[in-house]
């Protein structure tokens, strides 16, 4: 019997992320993202915030190890604009690109984003990667992000044809708010 030329694919669960993923996910968002990652425009819309209740998703592996992480985020579309998602960051385990994790954790936070009645979808990352989950530039060219960021990367998806049309303005954080002592703790 001769090898197959393909490497063995990854079993793995994608489920709500816990209270006991954090130090997990963390450790999994610097390697694969570098600690630079704070930086971001995207960071400045989630500091201090929750995300969004019920859209936070890890990936585990066969013995319930972190490999892949996703999280939305509420927004909202300048001053008075439609409410939205920011997703981010999307990150698997860099030993493990390639393997389908990061589509599966993009489709399985999308199709709960959907179901949960939210209308749209927004982050900045690769439009090629993007594209296949429906991504684009073509509704943010009014919408701005509260930092740098590159243009071309800013990207939504709608779920309700329409919503993020005439949107326009910088993006703001929504939602729920860390409580002090979480974020003493989090330091």
């Amino acid at each position: 019997m001769s090898a197959s030329p393909f490497p063995a694919q990854p079993a793995f669960t994608i489920e709500a992320e816990r209270t006991s993923d954090v130090f997990a996910r963390e450790f999994l968002l610097n390697c694969a993202m570098g600690l630079g990652r704070k930086r971001k425009s995207s960071e400045k819309l989630r500091r201090g915030r929750l995300p969004a209740k019920g859209l936070s998703f890890v990936a585990r592996d066969e013995e319930g190890g972190v490999i892949g992480t996703v999280r939305l985020w509420h927004v909202r579309c300048g001053e008075g604009g439609p409410a939205a998602l920011l997703l981010g960051p999307l990150a698997v385990d860099p030993a493990l690109k390639g393997a389908g994790l990061g589509s599966a954790l993009m489709h399985h936070a999308l199709a709960e984003a959907k179901a949960r009645g939210h209308k749209a979808v927004l982050l900045v990352g690769d439009a090629p990667y993007y594209a296949r989950f429906g991504f684009s530039a073509q509704k943010t060219g009014g919408l701005a992000m509260p930092g740098p960021y590159e243009r071309e990367r800013f990207l939504a998806v709608e779920f309700e044809e329409g919503v993020l049309d005439g949107a326009k303005g910088t993006l703001l954080a929504a939602g729920r708010k860390v409580k002090l002592e979480a974020l003493r703790l989090a330091a």
